[in-house]
């Protein structure tokens, strides 16, 4: 039976993910652990996370979490970071006056700031909160049969900025063009929750518990 491990450090939606995991492939494996042992012994990898980034990364650097991380990715298995799971894998955050982080991507968490607005002049509110379009920026297995520009649920105040652009999967606008996903090898990365994004949220999770981990 195929199994994935989602990373349990006391700062995710745990509950949704799994239940959302079980639903699109009935039958799979879901451990949520902080084990090591568990995680690198199973299929796939999913990092969640919610909240601020100085305590999710307080938490992953006192559990190990960061090194379970590191291992897990250099195993090859398919390997899901969502929302502030993506924030985490990034060099450094704006948040909590600067958080290092993991550092598997180059780049950083850059604040929305407090002047946004949109196309007809109006203010946005910062948390970025709520349903917004996701357009893909280069082809990948996670994205099959996603329409290019489908809604997707965002809740943050902090989105990514990844040096090399050729990691970028998908962008979406919020007063700021931005990135919302990023893929490199065996690693996707998203800021939205697809656990709470309906049917493309879903199909993106069945296409990862189905990737082999491969870009193409």
């Amino acid at each position: 039976m195929s199994s994935v491990a989602v990373i349990d450090y006391g700062m995710g939606n745990l509950h949704s993910v799994a239940k959302a995991l079980e639903h699109v492939v009935p039958g799979i494996e879901v451990r949520v652990t902080a084990d090591p042992t568990l995680i690198a012994s199973a299929d796939r990898v999913i990092l969640p996370g919610v909240g601020a980034i100085r305590d999710c990364m307080g938490e992953i650097r006192r559990l190990g979490i960061d090194t379970v991380v590191r291992d897990a990715i250099a195993s090859g298995k398919p390997f899901l970071a969502i929302c502030v799971g993506i924030q985490a894998l990034m060099n450094h955050s704006e948040e909590n006056g600067g958080v290092d982080c993991i550092g598997h991507f180059a780049g950083n968490a850059l604040f929305f700031g407090t002047s946004l607005i949109d196309e007809q002049g109006a203010k946005l509110k910062v948390p970025h909160m709520g349903w917004n379009q996701v357009w893909q920026a280069k082809s990948h297995p996670l994205w099959a049969d996603i329409d290019d520009g489908a809604r997707f649920y965002f809740v943050h105040s902090y989105y990514v900025k990844a040096e090399q652009q050729g990691q970028v999967a998908a962008r979406s606008d919020y007063g700021v063009g931005f990135d919302v996903a990023l893929a490199d090898n065996n690693v996707f990365a998203v800021q939205f929750h697809p656990e709470k994004s309906q049917k493309p949220g879903l199909q993106l999770l069945k296409n990862f518990l189905n990737w082999n981990g491969q870009a193409h």
